[in-house]
């Protein structure tokens, strides 16, 4: 379990958890101490957030989280729910930051009906991943979702293997 301090959406410093590879945990320290001097929020990161009883998770869906032992998620141009082969979040080496404001995108679609206001992705609001967000995961040598080629994007998405 990783525990970093960040800010959320309301400016207040909070202390959040992930639960990560143990290999990953010291950069991924790095990745959130440069996140915080950023003032980069995250609006929810705790265990229960993404581990808890359903009805006690978050309403609007928004966690940021890590491990998650499940099949890499399938773009939103062909549906579905699982490919048939490990999502890098079952090793516990992806990150995914605030999905809401950063939607998983194929063929200009999202899962998330809330999202759908962030597919533009050149109105920066808080939250949305920045370059300078991006430059810290790749400072550890992460790639970033939002970087695929083609049509589908994953913008809250961050992975050791950029996949």
């Amino acid at each position: 379990m990783l525990s970093v301090s960040h800010w959320d959406f309301d400016g207040a410093v909070v202390t959040g958890q992930l639960v990560v590879n143990a290999r990953a945990a010291s950069t991924l320290a790095t990745v959130f101490r440069r996140l915080y001097a950023l003032r980069f929020p995250i609006r929810h990161m705790q265990l229960a957030d993404a581990y808890g009883p359903k009805r006690s998770r978050p309403a609007d869906e928004d966690v940021s989280d890590a491990f998650e032992c499940r099949q890499a998620v399938p773009s939103p141009c062909s549906g579905g729910t699982g490919t048939g082969h490990w999502s890098e979040h079952a090793y516990g080496l992806a990150v995914d930051l605030n999905p809401l404001e950063n939607p998983y995108v194929g063929c200009g679609q999202t899962r998330k009906r809330a999202s759908l206001p962030y597919l533009n992705r050149s109105r920066l609001r808080p939250g949305m991943v920045t370059p300078a967000v991006v430059q810290a995961f790749r400072s550890i040598g992460w790639g970033w979702g939002g970087a695929w080629s083609g049509s589908t994007k994953d913008y809250m998405h961050f992975s050791a293997s950029g996949h």
